[in-house]
């Protein structure tokens, strides 16, 4: 690989294996692109970082793609046979001047025009997309524009997003939907605190997760859950947040305690984890609790009963390059094999610049750029994983997910916030109080935070993260919080 881009992705915290690959592959010559709002330790150690305004990506990525096509170094062949709308692409992306994207993006075209060229001349080159950076409003259209770059350069699959689909893995069949004649009714989580404060639900089972600290719109998950009119079980290995509102909380087993079958969601190595010591206490994992609630509810369907491994040998069945389900139990690591990076899952089975599925849905065909804009004394809050910290994990090791903002020492000034100062940062949903820490790692009108704090009172961040959806996929907007600033509540703190 001579050219790596992680795109909204900070890989040095939140993926240091793929890192230390890419250091490597610059040891022999590659180099490095960072494009991110914040100058996360990414884009430190970036030969080249691009910091383009918040929720502008899509412009971003037209400007480059103007670029390719005006220079030359569109792959002709390439596109003639594996791709589809490639001419409506094209007029969209020759409407993106320098002028218009620098005045959108807030970055230098000389800049743009330096990644663009080595996306250009440095052939085979791989953009990592973040997950973090598609939770914002218009992310999905972000990964749609960021991930057509390399069609144009003749690359197949250019850019890493997920793998979910790349493996020989029945998912269905280790689900039971292939055993259900109808699909069972599923509800979003980013909405799921008005659902619940709307009485939706008399019954809520939690296990994996943390949804007191990680669900947007936060007051309105308490209001919902405050009183009796849902019961609450949880399945959990700590007391969290989530256990202070449970009914009944079930003790579970850590990694530790149970045999497991990972798949990495980058790499194709597959081992069985099998367990340190034998579960704690009376904890319980996830696959013995839900029959036993199977046997309760006298569901008496085999599919539930089959032993796990079985259904794992099922499910994997020459799933493996170089083995079996056998040579997993015997402890042998076995590599999966990837589908074609030729294989499409589109209408055409072409990648699809003009998108037939999004037209037919009434969605854009090309991606699109949204105006985001904000008011004079608003900001946008950004929020990013940490080192130390899953989630909400591990804080009863490194104790709590620092309460800090970033702020740029231009609005510091403008608004006299020294560093140190704890400052409220509000909006119409609620208000968190945090400790500021002035840096020129953000610039003017953005701020970040580490994701998933909690504030120096006792709130999660999450009170000021709207439960709004995305038009594409519904996924969450964490990245899209719009705040104001309160003036400055204690000099002392921090």
């Amino acid at each position: 690989m001579r050219l790596i881009v992680y795109w909204g992705f900070n890989a040095v915290v939140s993926s240091p294996h793929l890192w230390r690959l890419s250091l490597e592959a610059r040891e022999n010559g590659a180099v490095i692109s960072a494009v991110d709002p914040r100058r996360s330790k990414t884009a430190k150690f970036a030969d080249i970082w691009v910091n383009p305004r918040p929720g502008t990506d899509v412009a971003l990525a037209y400007g480059i793609s103007r670029y390719i096509i005006e220079h030359g170094y569109i792959d002709e062949d390439f596109i003639e046979r594996w791709t589809y709308g490639y001419e409506q692409f094209r007029e969209e992306a020759m409407r993106w001047t320098p002028d218009r994207v620098e005045a959108v993006t807030g970055v230098r075209w000389r800049l743009i025009e330096e990644l663009a060229d080595v996306y250009c001349r440095l052939k085979p080159s791989v953009t990592m997309i973040g997950i973090g950076l598609q939770k914002s409003l218009y992310g999905a259209e972000s990964v749609r524009a960021i991930s057509l770059i390399p069609a144009l350069l003749g690359i197949h699959r250019g850019f890493f997003y997920s793998n979910s689909r790349g493996w020989y893995i029945d998912i269905p069949y280790i689900s039971g939907e292939k055993f259900l004649k109808d699909k069972p009714p599923k509800v979003s989580q980013v909405a799921l605190s008005r659902y619940i404060e709307e009485g939706r639900f008399k019954f809520i089972f939690i296990y994996n997760m943390n949804p007191l600290v990680t669900l947007p719109d936060q007051e309105a998950l308490r209001r919902g859950l405050t009183g009796n009119k849902v019961f609450v079980v949880l399945h959990d290995t700590h007391w969290s947040e989530t256990a202070d509102y449970a009914d009944v909380v079930l003790p579970a087993p850590t990694y530790l305690e149970k045999d497991d079958l990972v798949i990495s969601y980058s790499h194709r190595y597959v081992r069985i984890s099998r367990r340190a010591i034998e579960p704690l206490g009376d904890s319980r994992d996830e696959i013995w609790l839900m029959r036993e609630i199977a046997k309760r509810l006298n569901l008496n369907v085999s599919w539930i009963f089959e032993d796990p491994w079985r259904a794992l040998e099922k499910a994997l069945d020459n799933a493996f390059e170089d083995g079996c389900f056998r040579d997993l139990v015997e402890g042998k690591i076995l590599k999966l094999k990837c589908r074609p990076r030729n294989e499409y899952q589109t209408p055409t089975g072409r990648i699809e610049f003009y998108s037939i599925k999004a037209e037919r849905e009434g969605l854009n065909p090309l991606p699109k750029y949204y105006e985001f804009s904000i008011g004079k004394d608003e900001f946008i809050l950004l929020n990013s994983s940490t080192a130390r910290y899953t989630h909400t994990q591990f804080r009863e090791v490194y104790g709590p997910i620092p309460p800090i903002v970033l702020i740029n020492p231009k609005d510091a000034e403008r608004l006299g916030i020294e560093e140190g100062d704890e400052i409220e940062i509000y909006n119409e949903l609620g208000s968190i109080r945090v400790v500021a820490h002035i840096s020129l790692d953000v610039s003017v009108k953005v701020l970040w935070s580490p994701r998933q704090l909690i504030d120096l009172s006792g709130k999660p961040q999450n009170v000021i993260t709207l439960s709004r959806r995305q038009k594409i996929g519904g996924g969450p907007i964490f990245n899209s919080i719009i705040v104001k600033i309160g003036i400055s509540v204690d000099k002392s703190v921090g």
